[in-house]
C-alpha cells in the first residue's frame, strides 16, 4: 500500500514535468518546420526572391540590370569605377534589341520634347537613358549642330524619336500660334540669348503637346540635353512606374532639381565615366577635311576606338525642397562658397504634364492649362539632375553663343540668373590661364573635408545610378549600333541629296509643318517679330522663368 501511495502521491509532479518537455519540443521544431517550409517554397520557385527580381531572365522593362557595368576605362579614376562593379556580365541582358522598340507595351506613354543645338556625344546618352527608364517617344527641335545632316539623320533613325527642324515656315508657323499672341509670354519678347531660347521653348513646347497627343500619349516632359531624370522612390528605377503611382486627379507633377557638383576641371563627358574616346568618335562624325567624315568613316572606327573616360559626375546639391530649412540656411555660406545663390542656376525644377484638353506650356519649367489651375504635386524623392558647367568649355560655348557686351548692365539683357552673367563676363574678358582659375574657385568642388561636411549634412549626395546606366549602354555596344543602322538606312549618296529636298513632314493640327534643314548660320527672327495684337489673358498665370533657388534675404523676409 506505501508504494502505491507513494507512486499516486508523485504522478502529478511527473505530469507536469511531461507536458512541459513536450511544450519546449514544440517551440523548438516549429520555428526549424517553417523555415525548412520556406526554403522549399523558395527553391521550387512559390516565393519571389527579392534578390532575384532583376534576373537576366526576366525581360522586364525598365529595370536595373542584375550586374553593374563593367569599367572599361584606364583612367585615373580607379574609385568611380570600382562604385560600377567588376562583373564581365552584360550590363541590361533584358536590352536584346538595341532599338528599344516597346512602345506598344508600356503604360503609361511619356514622352519627352527638348530645343537643342547639342552634337551626338551629348543627344546619343541622353535619349537612350531615358529609354532605359521608360520614355517612349521624343520630339527634338533642332537647331545647329543637332540639324546638320549627318548628326540629324542619325537621330532621325532612332524610333521613338521625331525630329523637328527650325525653317522659316516653323516661324511662321509659330507666329500664328495661340501663345505668341498672349501676354503672359511677351515679357521675354525683344531679347537676346538666353530670353530668346526661352521664347523658342515655349512656343516649341506648345507645338509639342499636340503632337504629343497625335501620338496618343499620356505624359510630357520638357528637358535640356543635359538635364537626367532620376526616378527615385519608385518600387523600381522607372519614370513609367513613378507616374503610373501618381493619382489620377493630379495634372502635373514637379521634379525637384539637383544640381552636379564637379570634382575636377578636365572632365569631358558628365553623363558617364566612359568619354574622352567616344567624344572624339561623335565629334569626328561627320568631318570632310579628308581626315574622316561621314557613316562610314565613323562605322569603320567605331569597334575600333578605345574609350577611355577622364573623370566621372556622381556628387550632386539637393535642392531646398528635399532639406530641412534648418539644414539649408545653416549651411547656406558653406554651400554656396562666395557664389552668387546656392545653385549656379535655376533652382525651380522641371515637371511633367498629363496630357489633356486646354493644356498649354508655361515657360520651360510649367505647364499650365486655359480651364484651370493644374493640381500639382511635388515628388519628395525623385528629382531632374543638372549637369551644368560640368566641363570647362561649357564657359567659352556660353560666350559663343551671345553677343552682348561683358559689362555687368548690358549682360542683364542676355541672362536670367546672376551666375550666368559672371560667367559669361569672365569668358569674354579673362585669359584662358584666369578662366581656369575662376572655373576651380566657383565650380569645382576640391576642398574634400567640405565635401563631407556638406555630405553627412545631407547637402550634397552621390548618385551612381545614370553614370551606370550610361556606361552600360556604351560598353552593350547600343550607339555604335545607332550609327551602323544609320549607315544601311540610306546610303550617303542618297542622303546627301536628300537633303536638297523638303524631308517629311510633321503635321500640326490642320496644317503641316516643314522638316527642312535650316540654312547654315542663319539666325532666328522668332523675337523679332511684332507682337499682334493681344488678348485679356490676365486671368493666365505668366510664364515661370529660371529662378534661383531661395537665398538669406527670404529668410529674412520670412523672419
Amino acid at each position: 500500500m506505501a508504494g502505491i501511495y507513494t507512486t499516486l502521491r508523485h504522478s502529478p509532479l511527473s505530469s507536469t514535468q511531461s507536458f512541459a518537455s513536450r511544450l519546449l519540443f514544440l517551440l523548438t521544431v516549429l520555428p526549424l518546420t517553417l523555415a525548412a517550409l520556406a526554403f522549399v517554397l523558395q527553391w521550387r520557385g512559390g516565393l519571389t526572391d527579392p534578390t532575384t527580381r532583376w534576373s537576366p531572365d526576366t525581360n522586364k522593362f525598365p529595370g536595373m540590370g542584375s550586374s553593374p557595368p563593367t569599367n572599361l576605362a584606364h583612367s585615373s579614376t580607379s574609385d568611380c569605377a570600382e562604385l560600377l562593379g567588376r562583373s564581365s556580365s552584360p550590363s541590361f541582358p533584358y536590352y536584346r534589341d538595341w532599338k528599344f522598340d516597346y512602345e506598344s507595351d508600356l503604360k503609361p506613354k511619356i514622352c519627352i520634347t527638348t530645343s537643342t543645338s547639342a552634337g551626338l556625344e551629348q543627344i546619343l546618352p541622353w535619349i537612350f537613358y531615358h529609354k532605359v527608364i521608360g520614355v517612349t517617344t521624343f520630339f527634338l527641335f533642332v537647331e545647329g549642330k543637332a540639324a546638320s545632316p549627318t548628326v540629324s539623320k542619325i537621330l532621325e533613325s532612332i524610333p521613338g524619336v521625331k525630329v523637328i527642324y527650325r525653317t522659316k515656315e516653323l516661324e511662321e508657323q509659330q507666329a500664328k500660334s495661340r501663345i505668341w499672341n498672349e501676354t503672359w509670354l511677351s515679357s521675354f519678347f525683344y531679347k537676346p540669348c538666353n530670353y530668346e531660347l526661352f521664347v523658342k521653348q515655349s512656343l516649341n513646347m506648345e507645338m509639342a503637346i499636340v503632337m504629343a497627343r497625335d501620338a496618343g500619349m499620356d505624359w510630357i516632359i520638357h528637358l535640356d540635353t543635359d538635364e537626367l531624370l532620376h526616378p527615385a522612390g519608385a518600387r523600381e528605377y522607372s519614370l513609367r512606374q513613378l507616374l503610373l503611382e501618381v493619382p489620377g486627379n493630379v495634372d502635373m507633377v514637379i521634379f525637384p532639381n539637383y544640381e552636379s557638383s564637379v570634382e575636377r576641371e578636365d572632365i569631358k563627358e558628365p553623363f558617364s565615366e566612359g568619354g574622352e574616346g567616344t567624344k572624339e568618335l561623335l565629334e569626328d562624325y561627320g568631318r570632310t577635311d579628308g581626315e574622316g567624315g561621314g557613316l562610314e568613316w565613323v562605322w569603320e572606327h567605331a569597334n575600333l576606338k578605345h574609350i577611355e573616360g577622364t573623370c566621372c559626375v556622381s556628387m550632386f546639391k539637393k535642392n531646398y525642397d528635399h532639406l530641412p530649412k534648418e539644414t539649408y540656411f545653416g549651411m547656406y555660406k558653406e554651400s554656396t562658397r562666395g557664389n552668387p545663390n546656392y545653385f549656379l542656376t535655376y533652382g525651380n525644377g522641371k515637371s511633367a504634364a498629363r496630357i489633356q484638353d486646354h493644356l498649354r506650356p508655361n515657360g520651360a519649367h510649367r505647364w499650365h492649362n486655359y480651364m484651370k489651375t493644374p493640381n500639382e504635386i511635388k515628388l519628395e524623392e525623385a528629382a531632374v539632375l543638372h549637369y551644368t558647367y560640368t566641363k570647362f568649355s561649357d564657359l567659352t560655348s556660353r560666350r559663343d553663343r551671345c553677343g552682348c557686351k561683358p559689362t555687368k548692365e548690358d549682360v542683364k539683357r542676355c541672362f536670367m540668373l546672376d551666375f550666368d552673367r559672371a560667367a559669361f563676363i569672365i569668358a569674354s574678358t579673362a585669359t584662358e590661364e584666369e578662366m581656369l582659375s575662376w572655373y576651380r574657385e566657383h565650380i569645382v568642388w576640391t576642398d574634400k573635408a567640405l565635401n563631407m561636411k556638406l555630405s553627412r549634412k545631407g547637402i550634397l549626395t552621390r548618385i551612381y545610378a545614370p553614370m551606370a546606366i550610361v556606361q552600360g549602354l556604351r560598353e552593350s555596344g547600343v550607339f555604335s549600333s545607332v550609327i551602323a543602322s544609320a549607315q544601311t538606312a540610306l546610303s550617303k549618296d542618297k542622303f546627301l541629296s536628300s537633303v536638297e529636298s523638303t524631308n517629311s513632314s510633321v503635321t500640326i493640327g490642320s496644317k503641316a509643318l516643314s522638316s527642312r534643314k535650316i540654312g547654315g548660320g542663319r539666325e532666328s527672327q522668332a523675337t523679332a517679330r511684332k507682337v499682334l495684337e493681344t488678348m485679356d489673358t490676365a486671368s493666365h498665370a505668366a510664364a515661370i522663368p529660371p529662378l534661383s533657388p531661395p537665398g538669406m534675404d527670404d529668410l529674412h523676409m520670412e523672419a
